[in-house]
């Protein structure tokens, strides 16, 4: 399966230390990229990197915050000296909450888009930057979520945030073309993980699955898949600005 094959990639996964992006961690990993695991818990990143190797895996943890554009600068210096060119980059922020929205108060609205926005923004500049210094090209990896449209109740500001992630994937698919890097989206349906499991009532619950025509939530290593094609410049050399959704069908759904 040498389409599949990512011997010789070195991916950056900002958020690597969470459910899905360490997952995804895990996935690009076996296809044979190294592996540097970015995010601020250096318990969580060390832990992360801990099971990669036991894997076989080369890995390493980087600490970040994605939202200050010095802290990715150096993230990608080091991450590079350690392991090489980056040229997988998978940006999978997550903060979420249900405030309603009369509710939600500037703080809260700024908090949850610089992580889930802002910080995507700020780190496919760092990153690309260097990817064209380099003249190789790349792939870059926004996780995005089902809820970015159509947007879904109870989550007003993730939603937004999620729904300019799209539209951010879309607009740098074109602009960095000409380098030969592409810019892609995965958009997950519904995936327990820390963002939104304190959100998932069993009523919430069943009224997504009575909405998802697979009839169950996702499980965190079926993002796996999408995520090695779109890193692949082999399986996927003629796909930018797409948005991949994984969602069992959640968003094709009405009534």
């Amino acid at each position: 399966m040498d389409l599949f094959d990512l011997t010789g990639s070195v991916a950056a996964v900002i958020g690597g230390t969470g459910v899905l992006g360490g997952t995804i961690c895990h996935g690009l990993g076996r296809g044979g990229a190294a592996i540097a695991v970015m995010g601020r818990s250096t318990e969580r990143g060390r832990a992360r990197v801990a099971a990669l190797e036991a894997e076989g895996i080369q890995a390493a943890f980087v600490e970040v915050d994605a939202t200050d554009p010095d802290s990715l600068e150096t993230a990608r210096h080091t991450a590079e000296e350690r392991l090489g060119q980056v040229n997988v980059l998978v940006n999978a922020p997550g903060v979420n909450s249900s405030t309603p929205f009369l509710e939600i108060g500037l703080d809260e609205w700024h908090r949850i888009i610089d992580a889930n926005l802002t910080a995507v923004f700020l780190a496919c500049q760092v990153f690309a930057r260097s990817m064209i210094a380099n003249g190789n090209g790349g792939s870059i990896i926004n996780l995005s979520s089902a809820s970015s449209g159509p947007p879904l109740s109870k989550v007003l500001t993730y939603s937004v945030s999620k729904a300019g992630l799209n539209n951010l994937t879309q607009y740098l698919a074109l602009e960095l073309a000409p380098h030969r890097i592409r810019v892609n989206a995965i958009a997950p349906g519904f995936f327990p993980a820390e963002q939104n499991r304190r959100l998932l009532s069993e009523e919430r619950v069943r009224t997504i699955v009575e909405h998802t025509p697979a009839g169950r939530l996702g499980e965190a290593d079926e993002l796996i898949g999408a995520a090695i094609w779109l890193a692949s410049g082999r399986a996927s050399g003629f796909v930018t600005g797409a948005i991949v959704r994984v969602d069992g069908g959640f968003s094709a759904m009405t009534i």
